[in-house]
């Protein structure tokens, strides 16, 4: 009914409650199950119908979400005008930049530069290539660094994570039967992701596709080699850079790595080890931003609350950089830093590594 449907729309599906209940209750399937169950049962407004249609034939291709972002970069000076509050908050998260395409998304090997550990292929995910194709830049960069042959794979797509979420089990399924397909077949030691949303799902394959007899045990093995990039980088291990970054940087938990995947301690070993930096810990770190994949959409009032409450704590630790592992809290605390008017900025915890390599002095300078 409409009042149950009001509440699972609600959730954030932050997963907190993973962490928090003692029975380890999996309440992120329980909540997949409700929603798919809501879009079999409940008949929602028309509006309602029409966005998240919308959002789902767009935001898992990365060429239709370009044109989109691209389109209410134009649109966002007249957001004033729009009626409806969920559609101007979509137009106030439009990036004042859209990154040029990056081609080292396409499909193609790139060889370890240093001596040579393993063969991981990249899930190049689908917002992020269209958001911020700095990270998988740098993602490349420190793997081959550290002796990976990186292999983007041709035909991967996106993880099936939004339409998972969104209730749409038929169209999650079909995402994660292509990628595992695709991966498989590349013959790779790891399979690396570098958002934290696509790397919780990616994981969660084998319950998604419990049921199909065909790809089951496939969907095991794909769930064992993922793993997110921070998982890679300590456990390969690192050197720690030479650099000096100095600069107050804090870190932000996104919640699908702290609760779905329960890696916290990684990113901070690798700020940790940049030296001049001072990581300062901001209260409730873990606390979801409000970004919640298409939550800060379709729940747009709720999501400006707990990101005010978000950005306060960002504020009280007086850092210059706020460092994060999931694009999609990077879009939300962006936005969060330009309603606040600072000059902070958020970038990803492979971009300042990334950067903190590529300042060491050369040979020839040194």
């Amino acid at each position: 009914d409409e009042k149950t449907v009001k509440h699972i729309d609600r959730c954030l599906s932050c997963l907190a409650c993973m962490t928090t209940c003692p029975s380890g209750v999996h309440y992120m399937h329980l909540v997949d199950h409700a929603r798919a169950h809501i879009e079999k049962t409940y008949k929602r407004p028309l509006m309602d119908r029409l966005l998240r249609l919308t959002l789902a034939r767009i935001l898992p291709y990365p060429g239709r979400f370009r044109l989109a972002l691209l389109g209410a970069k134009i649109g966002k000076p007249f957001r004033r005008f729009v009626p409806d509050a969920r559609l101007r908050a979509m137009l106030a998260m439009a990036p004042k930049q859209i990154p040029p395409v990056s081609r080292n998304e396409d499909a193609q090997v790139f060889p370890a530069t240093g001596a040579r550990r393993k063969r991981v292929a990249l899930m190049t995910g689908c917002a992020q290539r269209a958001l911020d194709t700095d990270i998988n830049d740098a993602t490349i960069r420190l793997l081959r660094r550290l002796g990976c042959d990186v292999v983007v794979a041709k035909g991967q797509g996106c993880c099936g994570a939004l339409n998972l979420h969104s209730g749409d089990l038929k169209m999650a399924r079909r995402m994660a039967r292509i990628n595992i397909d695709v991966f498989l077949a590349a013959g790779v030691d790891l399979i690396v992701t570098s958002s934290a949303g696509c790397g919780s799902n990616m994981k969660e394959y084998q319950d998604l596709l419990a049921g199909d007899p065909r790809y089951a045990e496939p969907a095991r093995r794909f769930a064992e080699l993922t793993q997110d990039v921070t998982e890679v980088l300590v456990d390969l291990p690192f050197d720690p850079p030479k650099a000096q970054l100095n600069r107050k940087v804090t870190y932000q938990d996104p919640c699908h790595l702290v609760h779905a995947q329960r890696i916290s301690s990684q990113p901070r070993a690798i700020l940790n080890a940049i030296p001049g930096l001072e990581l300062v810990e901001m209260e409730e770190s873990s606390k979801c931003c409000g970004g919640a994949g298409i939550y800060s959409a379709a729940q747009p009032e709720l999501s400006a609350k707990i990101l005010s409450t978000k950005m306060g704590h960002i504020a009280a630790t007086g850092a210059g950089q706020v460092i994060t592992a999931n694009p999609g809290c990077m879009v939300q605390i962006e936005q969060g830093l330009r309603q606040m008017g600072t000059s902070a900025r958020v970038i990803h915890v492979v971009d300042i590594l990334d950067e903190a390599y590529r300042e060491e002095p050369s040979p020839e300078r040194s």
